[in-house]
């Protein structure tokens, strides 16, 4: 999924980043905790994630106000993720970024071999759960006019309201 948060220079910046978990209220995420956003969410907890079924033309884009996880959620899901994705978590630092790709495929190797699994995750492992406030829904139609429905939750009620938007 692509999330989008607000850059400390004010302007939008988004990356991909994957779609940890979705508990029924939340959708989860995790990254390091010095990663650039991180600090975003910590200047500004607030969050767009957009997930693209670009084969079903369909897009769910969910907005809304992020909080961490518990240490129970972030380390149940880095125990989820695939061995590749821990040793990433251990290894996509600055430090690693500079290096030219075959010191960072050595690194890589070396890590592997020293840490067998199971692998504990990383001191700077976080994780952070968007709590909805608007939740968009777009589909494609290859016949007419696409379809774009919006969800808004209207935090003095707890009521939700939708309404059809272009495009």
């Amino acid at each position: 999924m692509t999330l989008s948060t607000t850059g400390v220079d004010g302007y939008p910046a988004a990356r991909t980043v994957l779609l940890s978990l979705f508990d029924g209220a939340r959708v989860h995420f995790h990254t390091d905790s010095r990663s650039r956003k991180a600090v975003e969410l910590g200047v500004d907890p607030r969050a767009t994630v957009t997930v693209l079924q670009l084969e079903a033309a369909r897009q769910v884009v969910v907005t809304g106000d992020v909080a961490p996880v518990t240490a129970a959620e972030a380390l149940a899901a880095y125990r989820a993720r695939s061995r590749y994705l821990q040793l990433l978590a251990w290894l996509n630092d600055v430090g690693t970024a500079q290096l030219d790709p075959g010191e960072r495929r050595a690194r890589w190797a070396a890590f592997d071999a020293a840490h067998p699994a199971p692998l504990d995750p990383p001191p700077t492992w976080r994780g952070y759960a968007i709590t909805p406030v608007r939740v968009v829904l777009w589909q494609g139609d290859d016949d007419g006019p696409s379809t774009r429905v919006a969800y808004e939750l209207d935090r003095k009620s707890g009521e939700w309201t939708s309404e059809r938007w272009a495009g």
